[in-house]
């Protein structure tokens, strides 16, 4: 995978399942101008680990709020999907209203240019990335579909470039900078 951290973030725009469970809606790059953005790809909707992560998040949606962050969760799967996962009770492995919208990669192309498309599934992988105000890409994480992510890691490396300076191993928010 090529070198994308430090750089522009490539552009997006894909159509959108809002939280709300009841409308849908459009989302790019542009519309998180002047705001820090994560978003974080999936495999499928329906699945195991992935209400884990994203209701996590959700959990943590003020938090992220509080640092001028917007939350934005991407699969390959379809916006009509997506709507049915977020009106399906999660008692029955579905996730509820959320505060962020789920984005519909069906063309797969921004899962290709963010590196974590698998050609022969179909589905991206657990990929996480932090976007700057400025639309620079400054955080990126990609991993295993089976290892649910942590919303409380992801705070801290968004809090640790909001810093403003260096941050040592095992740094919390309060902690001295290097």
């Amino acid at each position: 995978m090529e070198r994308m951290v430090g750089l522009k973030a490539p552009d997006f725009k894909m159509q959108t399942a809002l939280g709300d469970g009841e409308n849908f809606g459009e989302v790019s790059l542009d519309s998180y101008k002047g705001k820090w953005v994560v978003m974080f790809f999936y495999p499928l909707d329906f699945t195991f680990v992935c209400p884990t992560e994203i209701t996590s998040l959700d959990n943590k949606y003020d938090i992220f709020k509080k640092f001028n962050a917007e939350i934005l969760a991407v699969s390959t799967d379809s916006i009509h999907s997506h709507k049915a996962w977020i009106n399906s009770s999660k008692d029955m492995g579905g996730l509820g209203k959320l505060r962020f919208p789920i984005a519909s990669d069906n063309t797969h192309s921004v899962s290709k240019d963010y590196g974590v498309y698998i050609e022969e599934e179909g589905i991206a992988l657990r990929g996480l990335f932090i976007i700057d105000p400025d639309g620079v890409l400054r955080y990126s994480v990609v991993h295993d579909l089976n290892i649910g992510r942590s919303a409380d890691e992801t705070l801290r490396v968004l809090q640790g470039l909001q810093a403003g300076g260096l941050c040592p191993a095992d740094w919390n928010p309060g902690d001295e900078l290097l």
